[in-house]
């Protein structure tokens, strides 16, 4: 039996024209494009999608978690505020129509927290007003309050306002009848201090509701009556 040699590669196949007796190679093969298959594709954005998902559901449970368990731990409670004491020291009415007033108010603040401290920026902002229109401003002190602490701060307050006839007239009927009220607003950039770590600095309004029975310079003034409302305001940058 006949072995082949294996050293030569095999012939290469030709074509014979019908016309021509030459030989002429095969003619040139265009090779088809592959294309991927669109299930592949929509299966890998799907998976992309859940895995999306997935995250999202997973860090909020873990905020909710971290939330709860920074509740438990600290137990926080709101901070209180008063306004403790009124004083008139000036309330003079100027020959062109305006008024001057300086007051000394004393607020209290009681943070009954066993774990939380606060800490008082210095862009702070008290505005005393009557019927709509601002008498005088001051602002808080920049101080730390720490755990179950209660701090008196005494803040002086002076400003010149228009002040013209129908609220001379309004208001010497409130001094009359010995009830004369006033809008005490205060702003505070406050930071909650979790044990040694600050966190973000809010802003918070406290409005107080005041009625009071004189603004009689150098004459105790006695508070008959005082309403709170709270609000807080978050930087977001």
């Amino acid at each position: 039996m006949e072995s082949h040699d294996l050293r030569y590669p095999p012939p290469k196949y030709v074509m014979l024209s019908a016309n021509q007796g030459s030989l002429r190679p095969p003619p040139y093969r265009r090779n088809v494009p592959r294309y991927e298959s669109k299930s592949s594709r929509g299966s890998g954005c799907f998976r992309c999608i859940c895995c999306c998902y997935f995250c999202l559901f997973f860090f909020t449970i873990l905020f909710f978690a971290l939330t709860f368990f920074l509740y438990t731990m600290y137990k926080p409670k709101v901070p209180s505020y008063a306004v403790e004491n009124f004083n008139v020291q000036a309330f003079n009415f100027e020959s062109d129509m305006s008024l001057f007033t300086e007051f000394a108010v004393t607020i209290k603040a009681d943070n009954p927290n066993e774990n939380i401290g606060f800490v008082y920026g210095k862009d702070s902002l008290i505005l005393i007003s009557y019927s709509d229109s601002d008498l005088c401003s001051g602002k808080l002190p920049a101080f730390y309050q720490p755990e179950k602490n209660v701090t008196e701060m005494r803040i002086s307050l002076q400003g010149t306002s228009p002040f013209g006839s129908g609220l001379q007239e309004a208001l010497m009927e409130n001094r009359h009848t010995g009830r004369i009220p006033l809008l005490v607003r205060v702003k505070a950039p406050v930071s909650i201090v979790l044990g040694k770590f600050p966190l973000r600095t809010v802003d918070v309004y406290v409005n107080c509701s005041l009625v009071i029975d004189n603004l009689s310079p150098n004459k105790k003034v006695r508070i008959l009556s005082a309403q709170y409302t709270y609000d807080l305001g978050f930087n977001w940058y």
